[in-house]
């Protein structure tokens, strides 16, 4: 493991396939490229992304790029859909996942990872919670979602 990718925000390894953090700054997508990952989903809302030209940097380093601009007070079952078919899409690739704190990855990635990939829910949970204690709307949302998916 690549201490650089440490140095990014909030920075969690779940697998050997998949990493999540907060924003990246321009220069450690460079370090987020030679640990080996092929995939960057940013969950971040482009009017409030860290970096406007995110796309073309990720490209230019021969990286796949696929933007879910999910927003922080108004999470949808639309939004977790996408992120779910593109990490299925994915899932033979390495993954590295972003949005600006790692919170709302981390709420993505607690879903995924129960949901598509039957994880102990309490191991997910274990990870979730090194980033943050989902607040009442983040709370609400994983419970939504749980339940669509549970008909």
């Amino acid at each position: 493991m690549s201490t650089q990718l440490e140095n990014i925000y909030n920075f969690l390894r779940l697998s050997d396939s998949i990493a999540t953090a907060g924003q990246p700054v321009e220069s450690q997508f460079t370090d987020i490229k030679a640990a080996g990952y092929e995939v960057v989903v940013n969950l971040v809302p482009t009017s409030t992304s860290a970096i406007t030209n995110e796309q073309t940097i990720v490209e230019d380093l021969g990286m796949k790029y696929v933007h879910i601009p999910v927003i922080w007070e108004k999470p949808t079952l639309e939004d977790i859909e996408r992120f779910f078919k593109i990490m299925q899409a994915n899932a033979d690739k390495n993954i590295f996942v972003h949005c600006a704190m790692n919170m709302r990855v981390s709420a993505f990635m607690y879903l995924y990872r129960i949901i598509h990939e039957h994880i102990n829910t309490e191991e997910a949970k274990q990870d979730l919670q090194k980033i943050w204690q989902p607040n009442e709307t983040w709370q609400q949302f994983i419970e939504k979602v749980i339940e669509h998916y549970q008909k």
